[in-house]
């Protein structure tokens, strides 16, 4: 495969760069080096606990050359005060490109690690575990106002590490309200989520994240056999998918290197093309970043 061409483009939007409360493989410093070096056109670093978009747009002004974007973002955990509309805005004031529903506080999440989560650092303060759907199906009215928040500023909702019935309910409501850019992350991954389920989510609208990160094939530390990779592919619209890498724990590895080795594995193995490669993890995230 033409190296070059695959990644000159690419916008990886889900690193987890340092600086951050858990050691990283690299730092946003670090990664913008390599984006630069392979041709990126653009990657987004997602914290947990912080917002990254101060540390973002230093390294690009001043390690920059010009060409690869860092894209900030914001989850909506406790660390931020939850559904907390004044940060949601003043994120969105230092250009926030992705604010995601709890994430680490989510109790689908916390059940899912009950062992330890590496991602959690130094972090000692339990988390609370947070349901934002109740019984009846409705979502937190605190959760709702910063729904219509986003669809007045046009801001991408990442949908989090909530329940399949919590991301459900959530993508429903934010289409309703006129969220117009929807990434559902991993859904095949501690989420829970039926095919038939990310299809009905595709066909509101929503993207549909496919992470590096979390198959053996992948990286280092996926769990995922790769028969899950086959079924989505052939399950979920190509032209809805969006190919990140969820990269950047500590000894699991180069993102970029990452990216490159998943693009050929997709296309040796499942037969998808450069072009779809292209939709996948060029054009539809420009799409979620504004740049289209």
């Amino acid at each position: 495969m033409d190296r070059a061409r695959l990644l000159n483009g690419v916008i990886d939007i889900h690193i987890h760069a340092g600086p951050s409360v858990a050691q990283r493989e690299l730092d946003a410093a670090e990664m913008l080096r390599e984006a630069q070096e392979a041709g990126y056109r653009g990657f987004l670093v997602k914290d947990h606990y912080f917002p990254s978009m101060m540390g973002c747009q230093m390294i690009q002004k001043h390690l920059g050359n010009g060409k690869v974007e860092i894209f900030g973002s914001m989850c909506l955990n406790h660390s931020v005060g939850l559904f907390n509309l004044n940060a949601v805005d003043a994120a969105y004031g230092m250009g926030a490109k992705i604010i995601y529903f709890p994430t680490v506080s989510s109790k689908n999440h916390m059940d899912a690690h009950k062992g330890g989560f590496a991602g959690a650092g130094k972090m000692s303060v339990p988390e609370t575990p947070v349901v934002y759907v109740d019984d009846e199906g409705r979502l937190d009215p605190d959760a709702v106002e910063v729904l219509k928040y986003m669809a007045e500023k046009n801001i991408t909702l990442g949908t989090g590490h909530g329940s399949a019935r919590e991301v459900d309910v959530l993508v429903r409501k934010a289409v309703e309200l006129g969220v117009k850019k929807i990434l559902v992350n991993h859904p095949h991954f501690h989420i829970g989520a039926t095919y038939e389920q990310m299809r009905q989510w595709a066909e509101l609208g929503a993207y549909i994240e496919l992470n590096v990160c979390v198959f053996s094939d992948g990286s280092k530390m996926g769990p995922l056999p790769i028969s899950i990779l086959e079924e989505m592919l052939r399950e979920i619209p190509h032209d809805r998918l969006v190919l990140d890498t969820d990269m950047g724990q500590k000894g699991n590895g180069s993102p970029v290197e990452g990216m490159y080795r998943f693009m050929c594995l997709m296309m040796e193995r499942f037969g998808i093309t450069e072009q779809e490669i292209d939709i996948m993890a060029k054009k539809n995230p420009a799409i979620l970043m504004g740049l289209e």
